[in-house]
């Protein structure tokens, strides 16, 4: 218990770039952060590297926060894991894939540890205190759109991840057959259409030369292959989500990542998914998140509060 009354708990956000990590403490339906910190995840450096990085920054953290002993630990990531053997699956840090991460980690450190994909855990922060707060005890799918696409499903205030723990992966469904080659080894899924290195390479690839996707959904109006890179990445989005909110029906879809800051998504995007559901009307609210970069190191935390 913290000092506010709370449960402190200790989330741990591992992405393909960098590894945060949070003590926080929930009293009231509210975070009281206590310790915080960001370290590179540097994924060339291999599996014992990474484990051995976030082992060290939860201990850290622990210690800063002024605690005797590890509180519980959460962590997301890409990916999740298998339920035959516990070995990560899927994640995009591929030196993760097969190997018992969850163990090792709850093994280097002494205690128990809950894993969930990262999306999961954005989602479930978005809905206990971000965007979605108002349809919390509903149906809230949230969606990640940065150099991946990931989506993780809330109802009635708990992560639905599934028996085989997939749950909410639209990113890898497939709009295109023989489409673009994708590392989880099928062709044209949708992460390659919406995720932001994807829309670059398809810029470079049809212009010669690579821009940021900031600017080329900046130069849609003069640049023929600005306009074509981003009409492609609406049909994507609309057809993909579209056949989500066909099937889920959720209260409401926040999206998160760094392409969620494109606000094309917001209005054209929106008719392109209008035109792609199974209904003669869309009144599913699609909205930016609210917690920004803290809603994956929260909703970590919050799988053992």
């Amino acid at each position: 218990m913290s000092a506010s009354g709370g449960r402190t708990v200790l989330g741990i956000d591992l992405g393909g770039t960098k590894i945060e990590g949070a003590v926080f403490s929930v009293a009231d339906d509210v975070p009281v952060e206590l310790a915080r910190k960001r370290v590179a995840t540097r994924r060339d450096d291999g599996y014992d590297a990474i484990l051995g990085r976030v082992a060290a920054l939860a201990l850290e953290l622990s210690t800063t926060a002024g605690l005797g002993a590890l509180p519980p630990v959460g962590v997301g990531m890409p990916g999740g894991v298998t339920r035959r053997t516990g070995a990560v699956k899927n994640s995009n840090t591929t030196c993760l894939n097969g190997r018992p991460f969850r163990d090792d980690l709850s093994h280097a450190l002494g205690v128990p540890v809950r894993f969930a994909n990262d999306a999961n855990c954005f989602a479930l922060a978005e809905a206990r205190f971000g965007a979605a707060r108002e349809h919390a005890r509903g149906v809230v799918f949230g969606v990640i759109l940065g150099t991946g696409v990931g989506g993780g499903i809330v109802m009635r205030g708990e992560v639905w991840d599934g028996p085989q723990g997939i749950g909410g992966e639209w990113g890898h469904h497939v709009l295109e057959r023989g489409g673009r080659p994708c590392y989880c080894g099928r062709q044209g899924c949708v992460e390659r259409y919406l995720a932001g290195p994807d829309v670059e390479r398809a810029y470079a690839q049809r212009s010669g030369e690579r821009r940021p996707l900031r600017d080329i959904v900046a130069r849609r109006g003069e640049d023929e292959h600005a306009r074509a890179g981003t009409d492609e990445m609406i049909d994507a989005f609309g057809r993909a989500l579209g056949n989500v909110i066909s099937i889920l029906d959720p209260d409401i879809v926040v999206l998160g990542g760094g392409v969620s800051n494109v606000d094309l998504l917001y209005d054209e995007g929106r008719g392109s998914v209008a035109a792609n559901v199974f209904n003669d009307e869309l009144t599913t609210p699609i909205v930016r998140a609210h917690l920004g970069d803290s809603a994956g190191v929260i909703g970590a935390g919050l799988l053992v509060a």
